[in-house]
C-alpha cells in the first residue's frame, strides 16, 4: 500500500479532477475540469507500484506506459516523461480528457484498494506541461519517399495514420468533408468535454510536417444529401483517389446511426443524437449564428445509455431543458464488480457522468413501443414498456402490464452506429463484413488494414465498428505501418500488438 510521506500511517488517495460547480458550468459550453496542481500529480505518481506486470499498459489499445512515465513524473523528468507518452500516442490531449481511462481498470491499486492510479490525469499533466514548454514541435522526415497516400477522413484514425505517413516520407492529403478536422472529435463531442483549440493546434504542427487537407470534399457520393452529417461543397470520386495516389486509407468512422423502428418516428422533434451535437458544437465554433435544435424550457428524452447520450444530456442541460430523462434498454448494472472474475478487463458496472450530475433521471430495462404524437405532427410523448432479461434465453423479454408513457417535446436518438456509409464503401468496391464494415484484415493477416481492394486500406471505426477515440488512435497507427510496408517493402514505423 502506497503511504502518505507527511503521514506514514496514511494511504496516499486517488485525486479526481476538480470541476466547477454545476450551477456555474451548466451557464457556459466550455472547459469546467479543474486541473491537478503539481504536487496532487506527484501523489498520484507515488501511488504507482511500478508493477513487474503492468496489466494498464496490456489494457490499453496504444500500449502507453503508465509505470514508465509515472516513475518519470516522480522524479521530476517531465520531459522524458513527454517522450515516453509520445512514443506511443499520437494526441495524449485528446485521450486524456474523451478516454474512459480502461488502463486504470487493470491497474493493481484498483484491485487491492478499488482506487487505481490517476493514470488519465498525470497523462493530462504531462502533454498540457509539453504544450506549454513548447516540446510539442513539428517532426518532418529527413527523406521524401515520392509515394502518395490519401486519407479520407480526419476523425482520430485519419489524424493517427496521417502524422505516421507523413514522419515516415509519404506525401499525404486528408479528404475531410467538413469545414474543419477532427471528424466526431470536433463536432460530435461536446466543447465541454473537449475544447477544440486543442485540434486546432495538432492540425497547425501536422501541416507542418507536410500534411495536405482537402475540407469541404466528400470522397466517393454523388450528392450532399447527408444534412447536418456533411458540409461538403465538392465531391471527388473514389475512382480518381486510386488514380492519383499510390495508397488510400479510408478512415471515415462509423457514420450510419440506429434508428428506432417504431411507430410516430417521423415526428417533428424526434432527432438523432448527432444533429443535437453537431449543430451545437457548429454554433458554439461560430460556424452557424444559432443552434438548428433548442432544447429551451422542452421536456426532454434520449434513448441510449451510452457517452453519446450522456453528451445530449449536458448539451440539453445548458439549453435550458424544463427536464431530461435517459432510457436505456438494458438492466441496470451493478454499483461494484466482481474483481475477482473481471479484473484486470474493463468491468461493467454502473458509471455516472458529470452530464449526469447536472440533472437527468436515468431509467432502465424500459423499451419505446411508439412515439406519441399530436394534432400538428410533433412529438407529444413515448408509449414505453419495461423489459427483463430471461437468463434462460439471454433475450430481453416484455413485463406483463407495464405500459407507460413519457412526456416529450424532444426525443433524441443515441443507440449508437451500425457501420460506415454504405455509398462510400460501395464506390471503391470494398468488401464488408457480416455487420457491414470495410472488410479489412488486422496484424495477423497477409496484407494487414488493406481491404478486397489492392492499395485501398480501412482503420478505425470504418473497419472496426464503433468503439473509443483511443482505440481509433491505435488502429490509425497501426494501419499507417501497414501502409508503409506496402508502399517500401519495409517499415520503420513501430509495431503494435491489438
Amino acid at each position: 500500500m502506497t503511504v502518505n510521506k507527511n503521514q506514514p500511517n496514511a494511504p496516499l488517495q486517488r485525486i479526481e479532477f476538480g470541476h466547477q460547480s454545476v450551477e456555474e458550468r451548466i451557464k457556459h459550453f466550455g472547459d469546467f475540469t479543474i486541473a491537478l496542481d503539481d504536487e496532487q500529480i506527484h501523489q498520484q505518481s507515488m501511488r504507482c507500484l511500478h508493477c513487474g506486470t503492468p496489466f494498464c499498459s496490456a489494457s490499453c489499445p496504444l500500449h502507453n506506459r503508465p509505470v514508465d512515465f509515472n516513475r518519470l513524473v516522480l522524479d521530476g523528468k517531465w520531459r522524458a516523461a513527454w517522450e515516453c507518452l509520445n512514443s506511443t500516442s499520437s494526441f495524449p490531449e485528446f485521450t486524456s480528457r474523451v478516454c474512459p481511462a480502461i488502463c486504470e481498470a487493470g491497474c493493481t491499486q484498483y484491485y487491492l484498494e478499488d482506487a487505481a492510479v490517476g493514470i488519465k490525469t498525470i497523462e493530462r499533466a504531462i502533454i498540457d506541461r509539453a504544450w506549454l514548454s513548447g516540446w510539442v514541435k513539428p517532426v518532418k522526415p529527413l527523406v521524401k519517399t515520392g509515394k502518395r497516400v490519401a486519407v479520407v477522413g480526419s476523425g482520430p484514425a485519419g489524424l493517427a495514420c496521417a502524422q505516421q505517413l507523413a514522419r515516415a516520407g509519404h506525401k499525404v492529403t486528408v479528404y475531410e468533408k467538413n469545414e474543419k478536422a477532427g471528424g466526431l472529435l470536433r463536432y460530435g463531442i461536446p466543447d465541454f468535454k473537449l475544447p477544440k483549440d486543442l485540434i486546432d493546434r495538432r492540425i497547425e504542427q501536422m501541416q507542418a510536417e507536410g500534411v495536405a487537407f482537402k475540407f469541404g470534399t466528400a470522397v466517393g457520393v454523388k450528392s450532399f444529401s447527408q444534412g447536418v452529417f456533411s458540409q461538403a461543397q465538392k465531391t471527388v470520386s473514389a475512382d480518381k483517389l486510386k488514380r492519383d495516389y499510390d495508397a488510400v486509407v479510408l478512415s471515415c468512422g462509423s457514420e450510419t446511426p440506429r434508428d428506432l423502428k417504431v411507430p410516430g418516428r417521423e415526428a417533428k422533434g424526434v432527432h438523432f443524437a448527432l444533429e443535437l451535437l453537431i449543430g451545437q458544437n457548429r454554433a458554439v465554433s461560430g460556424e452557424l449564428d444559432e443552434t438548428p435544435i433548442s432544447c429551451k424550457d422542452c421536456k426532454v428524452v434520449i434513448i441510449g445509455g451510452g457517452d453519446t447520450g450522456s453528451d445530449c444530456v449536458g448539451i440539453a442541460r445548458r439549453q435550458g431543458a424544463e427536464s431530461i430523462v435517459q432510457l436505456d434498454i438494458g438492466p441496470c448494472p451493478p454499483l461494484q464488480e466482481d474483481k475477482a472474475a473481471t479484473w484486470p478487463d474493463w468491468p461493467r458496472k454502473l458509471r455516472t457522468s458529470s452530464s449526469h450530475e447536472e440533472g437527468c433521471e436515468r431509467l432502465w430495462g424500459i423499451s419505446t413501443k411508439e412515439i406519441l404524437v399530436n394534432d400538428s405532427g410533433a412529438v407529444r410523448g413515448l408509449h414505453c414498456v419495461k423489459v427483463r432479461l430471461d437468463p434462460a434465453t439471454k433475450r430481453l423479454t416484455q413485463e406483463p402490464g407495464s405500459d407507460f408513457e413519457i412526456a416529450a417535446d424532444r426525443v433524441f436518438l443515441a443507440m449508437g452506429f451500425s457501420h460506415p456509409t454504405e455509398e462510400l464503401l460501395e464506390a471503391f468496391g470494398i468488401q464488408r463484413d457480416a455487420r457491414g464494415n470495410a472488410k479489412a484484415g488486422t496484424e495477423t493477416d497477409l496484407r494487414p488494414f488493406e481491404s478486397s481492394v489492392a492499395g485501398v486500406f480501412a482503420c478505425g471505426d470504418t473497419r472496426s465498428g464503433q468503439s473509443l477515440v483511443v482505440r481509433a488512435m491505435s488502429e490509425g497507427r497501426r494501419c499507417a505501418r501497414a501502409v508503409d510496408l506496402y508502399l517500401m517493402g519495409t517499415t520503420e514505423l513501430p509495431a503494435f500488438r491489438a
